[in-house]
């Protein structure tokens, strides 16, 4: 009898024991799982973009290497008054969240003119046309908006005033104005705060809210194309208020960080 209970209870012993050694494995495993998972898609280990406006392909690549990150030159343009060879456009832009290692792609730029062709945007929406134009090397430029059922939808193409027909050769880097359509329903947006931003990142956030930039004031010590896509935004008008589609927002541009508002 003593025997029989002697053996019951190493079996019990037995099991408890291949219990607990389950359940210990299970753990290690879910553990390592979890670590290696980590490891491979660097969880909780973003960094936010840089701006790299205005900086040679040089220093754009030593400010990514000190935020974990790469750049990679994929496309050029020309803009007269920028100096050659610095970068213009980056993507994703300046203060996204983007995972450490990331790649970052630049547009330069270019030392000599170069030749882009007019896409047909008509019947495109306003981000399709957007994205088509910083495909083709092109900027976008004055947003207009006239009664029609689409909002947003491309009605005309226009550069200098005049309408451009497809395939068309003109200078890369070139602004193109886009007359757009707008129903009364969908007739308001609000105004981004671009306080502390640059130039170019300013005028692409006033865009990307439907809106143009108005009256541009720039502080006196900044007399060149290049001090002005350093600056940054400073001032501006009724942030976080609602206008109508198409609607100007002026910017005060400054190099000087003291002027920059205390963030609260």
């Amino acid at each position: 009898m003593a025997t029989e209970k002697k053996s019951k209870g190493l079996a019990g012993n037995w099991i408890v024991r291949n219990l607990l050694a389950a359940v210990a494995l299970i753990l290690v495993l879910t553990l390592g799982a979890s670590i290696l998972l980590n490891i491979i898609t660097r969880h909780n280990r973003t960094v936010l973009v840089p701006d790299f406006t205005n900086m040679s392909v040089q220093e754009a690549e030593q400010a990514a290497s000190d935020g974990h990150l790469h750049v990679k030159v994929i496309d050029s343009v020309f803009v007269r008054k920028l100096a050659a060879g610095v970068v213009y456009r980056q993507s994703p832009k300046a203060g996204a969240e983007v995972k450490r290692g990331r790649s970052i792609f630049l547009t330069i730029n270019s030392i000599v003119p170069r030749m882009a062709t007019m896409p047909n945007l008509v019947g495109y929406s306003y981000l399709e046309a957007k994205a088509e134009l910083n495909n083709r090397g092109l900027n976008l430029g004055k947003l207009r908006y006239v009664n029609d059922i689409a909002t947003n939808s491309v009605l005309e193409q226009k550069y200098r005033g005049r309408d451009i027909r497809p395939g068309e050769r003109i200078v890369s880097g070139s602004d193109i104005d886009l007359v757009l359509g707008l129903s009364r329903e969908d007739s308001k947006t609000r105004v981004p705060n671009v306080i502390g931003m640059k130039y170019i990142r300013a005028v692409d956030a006033i865009h990307d809210r439907y809106l143009n930039t108005g009256r541009l004031h720039f502080d006196p010590e900044i007399t060149s194309y290049r001090d002005s896509v350093n600056a940054f935004v400073y001032k501006q008008d009724a942030a976080g208020t609602s206008k109508t589609l198409g609607s100007q927002v002026n910017l005060y541009f400054t190099l000087d960080e003291k002027k920059l508002p205390e963030k609260k």
